[in-house]
């Protein structure tokens, strides 16, 4: 006999559509789960494209965009979402408390609700665009033996292209995350100035890309990476020892046994924040399967889980209460580990007396530089960066 399940196909990316969870999901909601990982280009392009090969887009923000332009996702319902009254107010608002950063860029909350005429603008509606999940606020990471003269309160996204890194860096090959990386930088630097960071104009553009083609003949780089595995590999192998970092490398390097400190830059975070989307081509029963799993996320497990890989989940409450104290304490309360945290593979991660770079999940939230942007000259910059990533292939 034929599975009688309801069958949901979910197109993402590795930041999320991970194997324990559609287990999980599985087994806790009687459904069947196909997971389609690509990378963050080739999801958007494909979701946009072929609204027919998927039931749920699971992205981040900054792939919202052309996805809701081509109407290959439909509006999200707010009735039949239980836990949106306990959304953290970074996700609702666009900040997590009055006084923190709004910070530059596409702040999430800018294209989250739907208006009367389709469009999509941070005024509250019935309506949303895309189910807000986890996010984080990411820098960068490097070896201990590189400034390790220097203090803590120096830390700068300047760092990216000391000389001191010469040949080391490994930027994340992605253009709406990895060019942020090395803007950041060269701002710090005072090297290159923006009118607006999250919405470069082409002569920006063009001098933020002659200053990389600078570097890159200056022998500054180690490669370009496109996943986490990558990232850690390189580092463990010698080949880098700074760059673009997400919490999952990290994680793998301090499995390995691999000292690696993670930035806390004074300039503030680049951050991100994915979610789920409903394909414009789901109704009835299926759709009704779609809901149950959207629900199911904002339920405390699967956020849980992501937490042991450094994310955040957009309602927080039912994730405390599905980690043990020394786990929520670490990942979320910024406290030292009162003893060794495993991963999500189950393998010792975090020693303990461990604490978290840059405190609390509200301390480091409050701190938000720029967030992942797809910007108006989005197709002219991802020209220009494939013909640079090009170089290391």
């Amino acid at each position: 006999m034929g599975d009688s399940r309801p069958h949901l196909r979910v197109l993402g990316t590795e930041i999320t559509l991970i194997e324990p969870l559609r287990r999980m999901a599985e087994e806790e909601l009687g459904l069947s789960l196909s997971f389609e990982v690509l990378d963050f280009m080739s999801a958007q392009r494909k979701a946009a494209l072929e609204p027919d090969s998927f039931d749920i887009y699971d992205q981040c923000f900054h792939n919202l965009d052309i996805v809701w332009f081509w109407r290959a996702i439909q509006p999200i319902e707010l009735a039949r979402i239980t836990r949106w009254p306990e959304m953290s107010p970074l996700t609702t608002q666009g900040r997590i408390s009055p006084l923190a950063s709004f910070g530059r860029g596409e702040n999430p909350v800018r294209m989250l609700y739907v208006q009367p005429d389709l469009s999509l603008a941070e005024r509250e509606t019935s309506r949303i665009s895309m189910l807000p999940t986890v996010h984080n606020l990411d820098a960068f990471a490097y070896a201990p033996d590189l400034f390790a003269s220097r203090a803590v309160d120096e830390v700068s996204w300047a760092w990216l292209f000391d000389p001191e890194v010469k040949g080391r860096l490994f930027l994340v090959d992605e253009p709406g995350i990895g060019v942020f990386d090395a803007a950041l930088a060269f701002e710090a630097r005072g090297e290159i100035g923006f009118q607006d960071i999250g919405n470069m104009t082409i002569a920006e553009i063009d001098a933020l890309m002659a200053l990389l083609w600078a570097r890159r003949k200056e022998g500054m780089f180690a490669g370009l990476w496109q996943t986490a595995q990558q990232a850690a590999d390189a580092m463990l192998a010698g080949r880098a020892g700074i760059g673009s970092m997400w919490s999952p490398g990290a994680a793998r390097l301090r499995q390995a046994g691999r000292a690696v400190i993670e930035a806390v830059p004074r300039e503030g975070y680049r951050a991100w924040h994915s979610g789920m989307c409903l394909s414009s081509r789901l109704s009835g029963p299926l759709l009704d399967a779609a809901y149950r799993y959207l629900n199911w996320w904002l339920d405390g497990q699967p956020g849980a889980l992501l937490a042991r890989q450094g994310f955040y989940m957009s309602v927080p409450g039912p994730v405390r209460n599905a980690m043990m104290p020394a786990e929520w304490d670490y990942w979320y309360g910024g406290k030292a580990a009162s003893v060794d945290i495993s991963g999500i593979d189950g393998r010792p991660m975090v020693a303990a007396g461990t604490s978290r770079p840059g405190g609390s999940y509200w301390q480091r939230a409050e701190h938000i530089n720029v967030w992942n942007t797809t910007m108006d000259e989005y197709n002219y910059l991802a020209r220009h960066w494939s013909q640079f990533a090009e170089t290391f292939a």
